[in-house]
């Protein structure tokens, strides 16, 4: 019996080693991003024992990522000698680091601390403690339908969505809405969203307007007698809540270093095919590398760009992730897609619907271009994707005049070697 409970001990010690020690977001929320720091330790951490039985590569889980002493030895000392208050911390298995947010002292200037923190040896790197912003905007509230119905989605004709669904509807793609919470329970989204976490506060079901509608374009139930089609409506939704509506801003969202930190490297960890960011900031470093990790694994990125980015900005400014704007809009960069974000009709939580406008669609329309293409061809890259939707795009009439926008029809018959889609 004594062995029994030793072992049930030593079980639980590794089970709370393993966890990351991360508190809530909230007070970080209305907070002033300026008043803190984002640190990286190294982790030189071995992973727990497995048990008895298992194999490197049999049915176990695999091992935990965990904590090792010296680095929280460590987290605890560069506080002290800087004068610094830890707010939150987690370990990140991707890049084998301890990543810690720090509040400065009262009237301590952020870039000097900066530059201190990576004069010490202790220290991997750091960086200021950054804020993101979402790309959509509300429309005219007039504008908005009770009746919600497929010929509205004049989006959908634009990009040739209906040609591309004779060859694809998006099955068995799994696509990352890194936003704010998605209302799983609209209608329109029932069995699309497979998993939601919240990497904000911890709370269940919430759901946010942004995320909704960013769902919504991408994977909106097709054939129910009811509301609007998704560009690949079988493709499945993982929600991951990293973003809280913007106060006095219902359409408009933010994110933190911290929040998107965490949903990017359990997006990566889970093997998601496509991860959606309709969303920008500025270009952050911690954010970079574990975008990077994704891209080496396979992973594709696509990314909202703003007005006037001049292209050090995150997501869109890192090579390899596939930055796309509103139809119409003046191309920031050579490689930049185009696709419809003006009026477009999508999901709102608690049933409805309603117009928005703004990139965040328009990335959102090409993430789920993109699971279409996937779900002919599972080996396509993120750089062969933007390349195949760039050469096949057309011309379309936007309030702007004509304008470049992805045609989904084309880029699939280009993919299968079809016979081009009708004009």
């Amino acid at each position: 019996m004594k062995r029994f409970w030793l072992i049930c001990a030593y079980a639980w010690l590794l089970a709370g080693c393993s966890m990351s020690r991360s508190l809530p977001v909230e007070p970080l929320m209305e907070a002033d991003p300026a008043r803190f720091v984002i640190v990286t330790l190294r982790n030189e951490s071995a992973p727990s024992i497995p048990r008895a039985g298992s194999t490197v590569r049999g049915y176990e889980p695999p091992p935990s990522y965990s904590l090792a002493p010296a680095t929280r030895a460590s987290a605890k000392a560069v506080a002290t000698a800087h004068g610094l208050r830890e707010i939150a911390a987690w370990p990140i298995g991707l890049l084998g680091i301890h990543c810690i947010v720090y509040e400065l002292p009262p009237d301590a200037d952020r870039d000097t601390t900066i530059d201190r923190l990576r004069r010490d040896s202790r220290v991997e790197s750091a960086q200021p403690y950054q804020s993101f912003t979402t790309l959509t905007g509300d429309s005219d509230p007039a504008a908005a339908v009770s009746d919600p119905y497929r010929p509205l989605q004049r989006n959908l004709d634009m990009m040739d969505v209906a040609g591309a669904h004779a060859w694809s509807r998006g099955e068995g793609v799994r696509v990352a809405v890194i936003d704010t919470g998605v209302d799983a329970s609209h209608p329109d989204l029932a069995g699309r969203v497979i998993k939601q976490e919240n990497f904000v506060d911890g709370s269940a079901n919430s759901r946010d307007r942004h995320g909704t509608a960013v769902a919504g374009i991408i994977a909106a139930v097709e054939n129910n007698s009811q509301g609007i089609v998704g560009v690949a409506p079988a493709a499945r939704v993982h929600a991951m809540r990293a973003c809280w509506p913007a106060p006095r801003d219902e359409a408009g969202a933010v994110c933190s270093t911290l929040t998107l930190a965490k949903a990017l490297a359990a997006a990566v960890e889970a093997r998601i095919d496509i991860v959606n960011l309709s969303l920008t900031g500025p270009a952050d470093p911690l954010l970079t590398r574990l975008v990077e990790v994704g891209l080496r694994r396979g992973v594709v990125f696509v990314g909202a760009t703003p007005a006037n980015s001049g292209g050090s900005v995150f997501p869109t400014g890192i090579p390899g992730v596939i930055g796309v704007d509103s139809a119409g809009a003046k191309a920031s960069a050579d490689s930049v897609l185009f696709a419809p974000a003006s009026e477009v009709l999508t999901l709102v939580p608690n049933g409805r619907y309603d117009f928005l406008s703004g990139s965040s669609l328009a990335a959102a329309s090409v993430s789920g271009g993109i699971a279409l293409l996937l779900s002919r061809d599972r080996n396509l890259r993120a750089d062969n994707a933007r390349e195949l939707l760039a050469r096949s795009s057309r011309k379309v009439t936007t309030a702007q005049g004509e304008a470049a926008s992805v045609n989904l029809c084309a880029a699939m018959a280009a993919l299968i070697h079809q016979p081009a889609c009708k004009e």
